[in-house]
């Protein structure tokens, strides 16, 4: 099966997946306010009917790579996210429990938005 094409649209936090012009997944996240930065994977949902190929991974993978190429760090308060770093742990750097603290408490702060 293909890779799922990827698109990022930081301006509505989203990661999404498609597979050609059919909408499969998305990791929605958000831009810690606190220095330093971190984007912080809140949800990963791949589409009924589209489980199991693999769309989740793609979409966390690509997220820490993001990350990576900005210099910045991944919170990953969504459990699947979570799961997944913890199982890559040559691309997925654990963050410092104060940039955790710190993303937990926005997204506490915020939660109409997740």
């Amino acid at each position: 099966m293909a890779e799922p094409r990827i698109r990022d649209d930081r301006a509505k936090g989203r990661l999404e997946a498609f597979e050609g012009d059919t909408y499969v997944g998305v990791v929605v996240y958000f831009v810690s306010e606190a220095e330093p930065h971190a984007l912080v994977a809140v949800h990963t949902i791949v589409e009924d009917g589209h489980e199991g190929k693999g769309i989740a991974g793609a979409l966390v993978r690509e997220f820490y790579a993001i990350a990576a190429r900005e210099g910045v760090l991944v919170v990953p308060l969504c459990p699947y996210a979570a799961k997944w770093a913890a199982g890559h742990p040559e691309e997925a750097p654990v963050p410092p429990s104060d940039v955790v603290r710190a993303a937990k408490a926005q997204l506490k702060a915020t939660p109409e938005l997740w």
